[in-house]
């Protein structure tokens, strides 16, 4: 099974930590601004995903359970293209090394 893994720039960062193997990673630009990052990881076993709120000290961390599952990496890439088509706005996913986030 695989996950999307979200971060904000200014807000909260996810973190790869055991149990997960980062496959993919996008950016989400908004008229060239990069309002997203996101990783698609296959879930090797249940674990918890690490959600670090940036500017403050609060640390969550969410049992994989509570994130949507996807059967392929295709299927997790296509929800993700889903997400981000907002009829004629300027936006678009944006392939990037996976340490680029």
């Amino acid at each position: 099974m695989y996950v999307i893994l979200t971060s904000k720039p200014g807000n909260f960062r996810t973190e790869i930590r055991g149990g997960l193997r980062p496959l993919q990673a996008y950016d989400y630009l908004f008229y060239g601004q990069k309002k997203a990052h996101f990783v698609i990881a296959e879930l090797l076993e249940d674990t918890k995903i690490r959600v670090i709120e940036e500017g403050t000290s609060i640390i969550n961390d969410v049992p994989s359970k509570f994130f949507e599952k996807f059967e392929s990496v295709e299927r997790a890439l296509a929800e993700l293209e889903h997400l981000t088509r907002f009829g004629s706005v300027e936006a678009k996913l944006e392939k990037v090394p996976l340490n680029g986030g």
